[in-house]
């Protein structure tokens, strides 16, 4: 019985097992097109990256995603400017 739960317990997703810190995070650069577009779909759709990456080629949700975090929140803001 305590092998079945164990094994419960291991499985996890890609996810769940793999922790990224912020700031090991590189800052993604978008051309002007591309931070445009985002900003215009962003206010239209909101945060439903998977769309939004699917209308930049070569652009995965989570890049879009990065991205906007980095570009908005105060906290990665204030590091850019340093």
């Amino acid at each position: 019985m305590d092998n079945h739960r164990n094994q419960q317990q291991a499985k996890t997703t890609p996810l769940e097992s793999e922790e990224v810190s912020s700031t090991r995070w590189q800052f993604i650069t978008m051309t002007a097109q591309e931070e445009d577009l985002i900003h215009r779909m962003h206010k239209l759709i909101g945060d439903r990256w998977d769309l939004i990456a699917g209308r930049i080629p070569g652009r995965k949700p989570e890049e879009i995603e990065r991205y906007w975090i980095m570009t908005h929140l105060e906290g990665f803001a204030v590091r850019r400017r340093g």
